[in-house]
C-alpha cells in the first residue's frame, strides 16, 4: 500500500491573523507537522490557494458561500504557508484557484497525474478548512479513484453545521472520515 499525506490549505490567510482565518488553524499547522514527525507516508504533497485573478470569487461584499475577501493573493505573505507548519516533508505542492475558485487541490493542478506516477493507493487528507477545500479535495480524490480518509484531528472548519454538512457529504460519497 503507497500512501500519500494531502495537506490542504495550511496558509497564513487562513490562519488566526489572516484575511479569512479559521478558528485553530495555527494549531492544525502544529498538528500536522506533529503528526508528519511519527506517521509514515510515501509522499507528502501540499495545495495552496495562490489566486491571481480568480473573478468573482473575490467580492467586496461577499456571500461566504461562493465568494469571499480578498485571500491568499499569489505572492503575498497571506499565501504562504503557516510558519507552524513543517514543510521539509511535502514532496510537492500544488497551487490553485489562479483564475478560478479552486476549492479542490485537484482543480487543474495535475495532483491526480503527480499521485498516479507514484502509484499512490491511498489517501490522507488534512488542513483547512474541513467544510471548504477539504472536503472539495476529498471528494474529488474519491472520484479520481483513491480510496480516501479525511483526517478530523489535523482539520479546522468554519462552523459546526457547514462541518457537519461537508461530513455526511463526504460519508455519503465513500470517504472516511477519522
Amino acid at each position: 500500500m503507497v500512501r500519500a499525506l494531502l495537506v490542504v490549505d495550511v496558509q497564513n490567510d487562513f490562519c488566526e491573523g489572516g484575511a479569512l482565518a479559521v478558528t485553530g488553524g495555527g494549531a492544525v499547522a502544529a498538528a500536522i507537522s506533529a503528526h508528519l514527525a511519527i506517521e509514515r507516508y510515501e509522499h507528502v504533497a501540499a495545495t495552496r490557494d495562490y489566486h491571481i485573478d480568480p473573478g468573482e470569487h473575490f467580492a467586496a461584499e461577499p456571500d461566504f458561500v461562493t465568494s469571499w475577501p480578498v485571500h491568499c493573493v499569489a505572492g503575498t505573505p497571506g499565501a504562504g504557508f503557516h510558519p507552524e507548519l513543517d514543510i521539509a516533508p511535502i514532496g510537492a505542492v500544488f497551487s490553485k484557484g489562479q483564475y478560478s475558485h479552486g476549492y479542490s487541490g485537484f482543480e487543474g493542478t495535475g495532483l491526480a497525474a503527480w499521485l498516479r506516477a507514484r502509484s499512490v493507493d491511498e489517501v490522507h487528507i488534512a488542513g483547512l478548512a474541513t467544510d471548504h477545500c477539504v472536503r472539495a479535495t476529498a471528494l474529488d480524490a474519491a472520484r479520481e479513484g483513491f480510496p480516501a480518509t479525511v483526517l478530523l484531528g489535523l482539520c479546522a472548519g468554519v462552523s459546526e453545521q457547514t462541518v457537519a454538512d461537508a461530513l455526511e457529504q463526504l460519508r455519503a460519497a465513500g470517504v472516511r472520515v477519522g
